[in-house]
């Protein structure tokens, strides 16, 4: 009988530790496909439309250098720049579905999305780069990306890469001399009525046309950044340029919601504190290209001059009250910042 309750104890003994093992087994499984310690891992995709050289794509490779160094490796990104994933709108549908982890999308698609957006084109409003990054940090500018969370989108920062210019196959010195003009203009309603209210006729051109339609007379001018202008040559087909830096081109850096939503407090900071790492680089960077490109453009024999901005006065306060009607988060945000 005492032989028996021994043996009985020693298979006991046995199955407690086949269980114990298998308990630990397991637990090793689970933390290795969370990653060290348990943390989870990820593997982000961001798209963009700019080309690999654009200051866009710094700012890509800029974010997904912090992610991965501020999570100690845990958060890698890929990255398709040049419109590889499609337009604006494709991959905020791609956002919508779970099918894109990040993106930048410009403003001025956005403004289609929600009216609030249109508060960055308003004329004059900021003299500086480092004016406009320091009020996209502002509780106006983070209520205006909020509008976006009901659509299944959460917009977490912005960044600038470049002032808008008008850029002209015939030199025009004042907005009288504007009207009657086509220029190509980025569709959005915010931007098309500035340039309707100066008696100018906006023109939607993609890109890949813009050179060829201010060749051959399409169009008389363009809204345009120096960048592009140097990029895709359009001095040679508009040789004269207004520096009226009239209104400042934000990008908007986007992530999935529900990957967001399901992230841990911790993740969470990770994210926001590497888009804002980006915002402030690439931001700043493009504000120190500023005399490099207009020096480019003049050596390329582009004839850069001033408006002074004085002359629009009376424009910039008819966009103000049309918009400051449109939305309160608008009004607000034109009454914040405008001096």
């Amino acid at each position: 009988m005492k032989n028996y309750k021994i043996c009985l104890l020693s298979m006991l003994i046995v199955v407690l530790m086949f269980l114990a093992a298998c308990g630990s087994g397991e637990s090793k499984k689970a933390s290795s496909a969370s990653g060290e310690g348990g943390e989870k891992t990820y593997k982000f995709k961001l798209g963009h439309i700019a080309p690999p050289d654009h200051i866009w794509n710094e700012a890509a490779e800029k974010l997904a250098e912090e992610l991965e160094e501020r999570s100690n490796g845990r958060m890698k990104m890929e990255l398709y720049p040049g419109g590889q994933l499609g337009s604006d709108s494709d991959m905020v549908q791609q956002l919508e579905a779970g099918s894109l982890d990040f993106a930048f999308i410009t403003n001025a698609f956005l403004t289609s999305k929600s009216d609030a957006f249109s508060a960055w084109f308003a004329p004059y409003l900021f003299d500086s780069y480092e004016e406009a990054l320091e009020a996209s940090k502002s509780d106006q500018a983070k209520k205006i990306l909020a509008t976006l969370d009901d659509q299944g989108l959460k917009a977490l920062d912005y960044f600038f890469s470049g002032n808008r210019t008008m850029m002209f196959r015939e030199k025009v010195e004042t907005p009288k001399d504007m009207d009657g003009l086509a220029l190509r203009v980025t569709p959005s309603p915010a931007l098309e009525d500035w340039y309707r209210s100066l008696g100018i006729s906006p023109e939607s051109i993609s890109l890949p046309d813009v050179y060829q339609s201010a060749q051959t007379g399409v169009i008389d001018g363009m809204d345009m950044d120096l960048d592009a202008a140097i990029t895709s040559n359009y001095n040679e087909v508009t040789g004269y340029g207004a520096l009226t830096n009239h209104m400042v081109w934000p990008s908007v850096m986007f992530i999935n919601k529900a990957l967001y939503d399901g992230m841990s407090d911790g993740d969470k900071k990770i994210v926001e504190e590497s888009m804002a790492a980006a915002s402030e680089f690439a931001t700043m960077k493009r504000a120190s290209q500023e005399e490099e490109f207009i020096k480019t453009l003049k050596e390329r024999g582009m004839d850069l001059y001033e408006i002074d901005s004085a002359l629009f006065e009376k424009y910039t306060k008819e966009f103000d009250e049309k918009y400051k009607a449109k939305d309160p988060l608008i009004s607000e945000f034109i009454e914040t910042f405008r001096k």
